[in-house]
């Protein structure tokens, strides 16, 4: 092993490099948040299956606050699965958006389990402003091509 070259750089490089380096980490993201505000509208997506209700709220640019579900609370087992345990993470979501200071919201539902009514009951009786309901579930169109016939 030789000799290692040292590369030494002027003090002029240096401050030109440490400014890029700045420059870099000072540009602002592509979606601008309204941070020092309150956010004062938001959107919750309520998704769910067979197996678990998992809720979670954003802001109006998709951005996500928080998010809950009936796993997280506690509920194990088939026990997520019941209109109870999707209550149970609505009215704990509740709570979050109340600290946040959020005051209207638009509900987006997606699937078909049992919890999907109860969650959405529940976010109205504990004093949200609703003020649009969307149902997102997709639907099957005839589903995929069945198979040819056996030919013994």
């Amino acid at each position: 092993m030789g000799k290692k070259k040292i590369i030494q750089k002027s003090g002029e490089e240096l401050i030109k490099e440490s400014e890029a380096v700045e420059s870099a980490l000072k540009k602002e993201p592509q979606v601008k948040i309204p941070s020092t505000k309150k956010i004062a509208e938001g959107r919750i997506f309520i998704s769910s299956t067979y197996n678990n209700t998992i809720i979670t709220l954003t802001d109006n640019y998709g951005n996500v606050l928080s998010w809950t579900s009936a796993g997280k609370i506690g509920f194990k087992g088939t026990k997520k699965s019941t209109p109870y345990a999707a209550s149970k993470v609505a009215e704990a979501l509740v709570q979050i958006t109340k600290k946040m200071g959020i005051e209207k919201v638009q509900v987006i539902i997606k699937g078909i389990g049992s919890g999907r009514e109860s969650a959405l009951r529940s976010l109205a009786t504990h004093g949200l402003n609703i003020t649009s309901i969307k149902d997102i579930t997709p639907i099957p169109h005839g589903g995929c091509r069945p198979p040819k016939p056996r030919r013994v």
